[in-house]
């Protein structure tokens, strides 16, 4: 069976769950504390211990997006990135970018100057992209969209981002949301902010 070493806060680790609740696969959680990390975590993922890891049966795999791929390909049903070979590059592609976001949004949270216009330039990039096609993976749901969701629930519901002014965007979450992997998640995060 499949172990995640996950920590609900970390946005990272629910691209993973997300992913994993889409494919319907099993596995075991192990919890850990991201304030006060396990020392055997770093043997798991040096140098840092970062979270989230993936242990299959002894063989240990880290960094969300390769995990991610790792699990689309290890259970190819249902698929999470698309059959054709430009629709595939375009959704790593997104996946590829996510610092486009991430950047933006771990600067607004450590308060640095100029981050609240670095993230709405941003979201207006998705919008964009979003008003242009159905999902972040093209014609349906897939990695790329798990890959930014997380963020996107942390800032509506946890930082008390407006993302009205994203039309496209917003639609894209709410319909996301109605997933239960997704639903899944947006519970997750109503629980850290209790």
């Amino acid at each position: 069976m499949l172990t995640l070493y996950d920590a609900p806060r970390c946005p990272y680790c629910a691209r993973t769950r997300i992913v994993l609740a889409e494919k319907g696969v099993p596995y075991e959680t192990v919890t850990i504390d991201l304030a006060n990390r396990p020392s055997w975590l770093l043997e798991h993922n040096p140098p840092d211990g970062r979270v989230p890891v993936l242990e299959d049966d002894g063989w240990v795999l880290s960094e969300s997006s390769v995990i991610d791929e790792y699990l689309d390909e290890r259970y190819p049903e249902p698929a999470l990135l698309p059959v054709d070979p430009g629709e595939r590059a375009v959704a790593r592609f997104f996946v590829f970018r996510f610092d486009d976001l991430g950047g933006p949004y771990y600067a607004l949270r450590r308060g640095e100057a100029g981050a609240a216009e670095r993230l709405a330039h941003a979201l207006t990039d998705l919008d964009h992209t979003l008003a242009a096609m159905p999902f972040l993976t093209g014609r349906s749901f897939g990695l790329a969209d798990a890959a930014y969701l997380p963020w996107l629930l942390r800032l509506r519901d946890l930082m008390g981002v407006s993302l009205d002014a994203y039309p496209a965007l917003t639609g894209w979450l709410g319909g996301c949301s109605e997933r239960p992997s997704v639903a899944a998640e947006v519970e997750t995060v109503a629980s850290l902010a209790a």
